[in-house]
């Protein structure tokens, strides 16, 4: 098990090596993530709520969201203290790179519902909900492994109840991730992963 997680973190630091200079920047110094596939790209704190001690806060749902921005504008939002918003996951549309920005324990602030924020993981993509050429099936790949390994570490079911659209989420005003989006392909991938 340590071989693996030596061999994948050495794939993402690769990955990250290509990301442009103005994104590596952004990036922490190396730390563990919750997802073993992911690199640390670190939210502001004020963007978030951490959590209370050390114990891991119940989670039945995962939300997935499109950013209506390309992958390193959406990470300096969630950097940005003034913007008031992040998610614990973002996912490139090009190679499927997976940035974790808040810790899975501490609550993202991404649904725009605080019952729905305190119970959920959010997952971000890089892309327009209007421009389905960024939903690329690495990107669709990519993110239905780690919405897989979010529902297994959390004994969630693989189904449409919960994983669920930002626009799914009551009182929502967003439309992500839009018509585009394919639910039946994602859903299928998330449970062969």
């Amino acid at each position: 098990m340590q071989r693996r997680r030596i061999l994948q973190g050495a794939a993402v630091t690769a990955a990250a090596a290509l990301l442009p200079a103005s994104v590596r920047a952004v990036a922490a110094p190396p730390a563990e993530t919750d997802y073993a596939d992911a690199q640390w790209f670190p939210a502001s704190e004020s963007n978030c709520t951490p959590s209370k001690g050390s114990s891991e806060r119940p989670v039945d749902l995962v939300v997935i969201h499109v950013a209506q921005q390309t992958f390193s504008q959406t990470v300096g939002i969630f950097r940005n203290p003034a913007k008031e918003v992040s998610a614990h996951y973002v996912v490139r549309s090009g190679d499927g790179f997976v940035a974790q920005c808040v810790r899975e324990r501490d609550i993202a602030w991404h649904a725009g519902s605080w019952d729905h924020n305190t119970r959920s993981i959010g997952i971000e993509h890089e892309g327009w909900i209007d421009q389905p050429a960024y939903f690329t099936h690495t990107m669709y790949a990519r993110s239905a492994r780690l919405t897989a390994d979010i529902c297994d570490r959390y004994g969630l079911p693989k189904d449409r109840a919960h994983i669920i659209g930002h626009h799914e989420v009551p009182g929502s005003d967003h439309t992500d991730p839009g018509p585009h989006w394919d639910w039946v392909r994602y859903i299928r991938l998330v449970n062969l992963a």
